[in-house]
């Protein structure tokens, strides 16, 4: 069962290419941070702005780098149900231990056309598949009951839910029938709240800059020291804001870049972040700890 604490990564730019070399540093830093897996490749990694060659890559330099030490999952899901399904078969080979399959965008499937899609992907792949719901980017929002069909399935092991109602994790767990089914959240300010509705951990971008911290409130909730939950849930608040205070990865990716992670730069349509909004980032930053 997925839980805990993991990251969505951020996939690391020079003048718009990617860094290996600062992708696999800043993997080794989430590593030694303490984290649960990483995801590689989803929204925040930039995946949609991707040549085929460089995802391949991505997923791979992943794969190599974590060497086993905690699971990779990796962002496969399009619009297109076949090219997710080829995607899922690129991250399958590439030696992913899961994919997380966000619902498809655009197109707005009805919820018979959505649970259709994960289950051909589901029935394509060997792997574990994790339903990723976030409607503010996709338009459509998968309903828990049909969560509940998805499953039933026997590869489905989970969701990840970027929505911000709280209800969601009760009514997902009344929906599922399965006891190993993950529940994780995308919306990290949220996140202690969650967690008391029935969640079971986070994918969270706030973790690319202070993984420590995030780390941290996920095993103090294990632990039960509720002080220290408060205290970590308090002090990241500022920084979980300033993340999302523009378009998801661009504040990130700039925080990233201060922290030696590539030079922060994102390909379009996305772009540089304003002044007003670095001023917001590096003070969140101060804030919590994690600079200077």
């Amino acid at each position: 069962m997925y839980k805990g604490l993991y990251t969505a990564l951020i996939t690391p730019f020079e003048k718009g290419e990617i860094n290996f070399d600062a992708f696999a540093r800043l993997i080794e830093f989430q590593i030694a941070s303490g984290v649960n897996g990483v995801v590689v490749c989803g929204t925040t990694g930039e995946s949609a702005v991707m040549t085929p060659r460089e995802y391949e890559q991505t997923i791979e330099t992943c794969v190599k780098t974590v060497a086993g030490r905690v699971p990779v999952i990796a962002g496969t899901g399009t619009n297109d149900t076949q090219k997710t399904i080829a995607n899922t078969r690129v991250a399958e080979k590439a030696g992913a231990d899961a994919v997380l399959v966000v619902t498809p965008y655009y197109n707005k499937p009805s919820q018979e056309g959505l649970y259709l899609h994960f289950k051909a992907v589901h029935d394509a792949t060997e792997l574990p598949v994790i339903l990723y719901n976030v409607p503010g980017r996709t338009g459509v929002n998968i309903t828990p009951e049909t969560v509940g069909r998805l499953a039933e399935l026997p590869r489905v092991a989970g969701i990840k839910d970027a929505t911000p109602d709280l209800m969601r994790p009760l009514r997902l767990r009344a929906a599922v029938s399965k006891k190993d089914f993950a529940i994780l959240s995308g919306e990290d300010a949220s996140i202690v709240a969650f967690l008391a509705h029935g969640g079971d951990g986070c994918i969270s971008v706030t973790s690319n800059v202070a993984p420590a911290l995030c780390a941290g409130l996920h095993r103090a909730w294990a632990a039960k020291d509720w002080a220290e939950v408060e205290r970590l849930r308090d002090l990241l608040l500022p920084l979980h804001d300033a993340m999302f205070v523009e378009s998801n990865p661009c504040p990130v990716k700039f925080a990233a870049a201060q922290m030696g992670y590539g030079d922060g730069s994102v390909r379009l349509p996305l772009c540089e972040i304003s002044e007003k909004s670095k001023e917001t980032v590096l003070a969140a930053m101060r804030q919590t700890g994690i600079a200077e």
